[in-house]
């Protein structure tokens, strides 16, 4: 275990940003994920190229020592409308093209993904990748200003899904469902409506989820299964006022419409 992460009482900071404004963290994030996806058998994934370093419609939120050098788990939230198709789209289409009208459904509103959550060995146990990330993706969802929110899940993260008001979307797939990121692993499609008001969601995860959004830079001692972490969260994206979620959307509707001229969807690795 790092030197710098208190075992019996961990303390870190969750940061966000927009991935254009920080390749180095990046590059530590794709590092860290990747070797928890390759522990579990996972060797390509449909972005395994990385191409949502350089997407501007792409954010990112990270749980790293308060020293800044180690990263522990993050997440990202990308929005339709970027320069790539959101991963949900890359990962199914193939399988089931009604993603794209699915996704675009909701994209003419303002709609995201949650991908890429991970937590490494060294912080298990603690609810980062199960729980408290969730819980910040949604926030920072409301912070981007997007609608709703997708997300392809594992078994594991259907319950904290269903928690932050996630529901499942059982009109694409077999019931919702995909074998995914490879044909012994089952990804389910959910997803969050109402990101303002998160109507579904249950009182706890709501509460926690307005407390964090309407104190973006808070430090809150967070228990699960009598396990206590303190997590100081940093979540207000700097640059924001960069960020044009109207142009986001507009270009969203000109991919969707020019692939339905011309019959033909984005490229699916």
């Amino acid at each position: 275990m790092d030197d710098t992460l208190n075992k019996d009482k961990p303390e870190v900071r969750l940061r966000a940003f927009r991935a254009i404004d920080d390749p180095e963290t990046c590059a530590l994030f794709i590092e860290g994920h990747t070797h928890v996806l390759t522990s579990i058998g996972v060797t390509k994934v449909s972005y395994s190229k990385n191409e949502w370093t350089k997407n501007p419609a792409a954010f990112v939120m990270v749980v790293e020592s308060m020293d800044g050098k180690k990263i522990y788990g993050g997440a990202r939230v990308h929005v339709a409308g970027g320069t790539e198709p959101l991963p949900i789209e890359l990962a199914t289409g193939n399988m089931d093209p009604g993603i794209f009208d699915l996704v675009w459904s909701f994209a003419q509103h303002g709609t995201g993904e949650l991908c890429g959550l991970w937590n490494s060995r060294e912080i298990a146990g603690y609810g980062i990748g199960s729980i408290f990330l969730i819980r910040t993706t949604v926030a920072i969802s409301y912070q981007i200003g997007i609608q709703s929110l997708f997300a392809l899940c594992a078994p594991y993260t259907i319950p904290p899904g269903k928690a932050v008001g996630m529901e499942l979307e059982d009109s694409i797939g077999v019931n919702g469902t995909f074998y995914y990121p490879k044909l012994d692993l089952v990804a389910t499609t959910m997803i969050l409506k109402d990101v303002p008001t998160m109507s579904k969601a249950n009182e706890e995860d709501r509460n926690a989820i307005m407390d964090i959004r309407e104190n973006l830079n808070v430090t809150r001692t967070e228990i699960l299964r009598k396990k206590e972490i303190t997590i100081h969260y940093d979540i207000k994206i700097s640059n924001l006022e960069n960020w044009d979620l109207d142009a986001t959307i507009a270009q969203a509707q000109k991919t969707f419409l020019k692939s339905k001229i011309n019959n033909e969807y984005p490229n699916i690795v």
